[in-house]
């Protein structure tokens, strides 16, 4: 997520000083883990929740909303379609959060 933010001030600098003639940089990334913990779920668990999470998964998505990356676990237990439905609307929700503090962030 900062990275992104990071790579996008470089592309501009690069940009700005004439080394990059076309548009190099596409949209905006981000990630977030959620999970199943003692039967919740959660965004952005920490090392003792994912560390013990019935379910844990990563997510990364644009700023339009398409899918990178899900990668997802079932630690303890397998977990149903309607669980991962959830994960997925709750790692999109914690992502457009991140994306307008990335958005913020750039001015």
């Amino acid at each position: 997520t900062g990275g992104c933010v990071a790579l996008y001030d470089a592309i501009q600098k690069l940009k700005n000083q004439g080394k990059i003639k076309k548009e190099a940089f596409k949209q905006l990334v981000a990630s977030v883990s959620v999970g199943i913990h003692q039967g919740e779920r959660i965004l952005d668990l920490d090392y003792a929740e994912d560390s013990t999470a019935e379910t844990d998964m990563n997510v990364v998505m644009t700023e339009r909303g398409g899918f990178i990356e899900i990668q997802g676990t079932a630690e303890k237990e397998t977990f149903q379609q309607h669980e991962l439905d959830d994960l997925l609307i709750l790692a999109k929700e914690g992502i457009q959060q991140l994306i307008e503090k990335q958005k913020a962030a750039l001015g």
